[in-house]
């Protein structure tokens, strides 16, 4: 089954500063701040919500279908796609555009100090979903906002189901806008702060929001997750990794697993769980994109984490 991955393509800038920020910022003077951090490691890394998902997704076998809008920078990244077999036919080159980017600096007490450039992700509106695409499921994923709204409205009229997935852009939507993307949603993902934020903003309990939908999953980090279907409740452990090096991805690994899952048609322990295995394999990587997921390996996984295969 082809899966559609709407969202966002950028690039991460990730600068190491070997110090803490603490020590070179005057409590009295930050109304006339002017600091210069020496950052002698750095790394750029390929992100986004669309690429990271995925990338998840293809080495499992499935069939992902990316689509966002990008820069004229976007050379090095659509080479990778294409050499990772993934279709990106459908990323939007917008002229006179960067690619999304961000500028990570992180201290050794692992504060972060974060700058992001939209660049061409604020065209995604521009990209449109249709039928003729040929996708028998998506995911709407953090993008441009305008490009949420329209691909979630494009989504249902052509009926194909799909997976809300706010994340970070949680705050920018209204109530009305939350309650639109509910209803018109096969399926609501969010981890536990999201969720808390989506409670608030539409003033309506988790569990109340479920019942509108096929299932609503919540990413608990080190708690595993939480998935309302079906009238009841299921807590999905999370599976041992080999070490905790990098969170940046893992929610969008466990959404490579939801989708995954999905379309093969497994129940919500085994979808769940696919997503904490995959999650704990890319929490061993630095950046959200070099580990290695293939089924081989992610079977093997599941094995010991769990004692048996959702293969078999």
């Amino acid at each position: 089954m082809k899966i559609l991955i709407a969202g966002s393509i950028a690039y991460d800038t990730i600068m190491v500063f070997p110090d803490r920020f603490k020590n070179h910022l005057l409590p009295d003077q930050l109304h006339i701040l002017n600091v210069c951090f020496l950052t002698p490691e750095m790394r750029r890394e390929f992100g986004g919500t669309s690429g990271n998902i995925a990338y998840n997704l293809k080495q499992l076998g499935g069939d992902p279908l990316v689509m966002a809008t990008v820069g004229e920078d976007i050379d090095p990244y659509l080479y990778r796609l294409q050499r990772l077999g993934i279709d990106a036919r459908h990323l939007k080159k917008i002229p006179g555009q960067f690619t999304a980017q961000a500028f990570i600096t992180t201290d050794l007490d692992d504060n972060q100090i974060t700058a992001f450039h939209p660049g061409a992700m604020s065209h995604a509106h521009e990209n449109r979903v249709e039928g003729a695409l040929g996708a028998g499921l998506a995911i709407i994923a953090p993008d441009g906002k305008e490009g949420m709204i329209q691909h979630a409205r494009q989504c249902a009229g052509a009926g194909i189901p799909f997976v809300f997935d706010p994340g970070q852009g949680l705050p920018m939507f209204s109530r009305e806008e939350l309650a639109e993307f509910v209803r018109l949603a096969d399926y609501v993902a969010v981890n536990d702060y999201e969720g808390k934020l989506l409670e608030e903003k539409t003033g309506r309990k988790l569990e109340e929001l479920a019942g509108e939908v096929k299932a609503l999953i919540v990413t608990r980090g080190a708690r595993g997750s939480r998935i309302f279907a079906g009238g009841r409740v299921q807590d999905i452990p999370i599976a041992p990794a080999e070490s905790v090096t990098d969170p940046t991805g893992c929610g969008d690994a466990y959404r490579a697993g939801l989708l995954y899952g999905i379309a093969k048609g497994w129940d919500w322990a085994n979808t769940g769980r696919l997503g904490a295995v995959l999650g704990a394999i890319k929490i061993a990587s630095r950046g959200a994109q070099n580990h290695r997921a293939d089924r081989a390996l992610v079977e093997a996984r599941f094995q010991q984490a769990f004692g048996y295969s959702p293969w078999n």
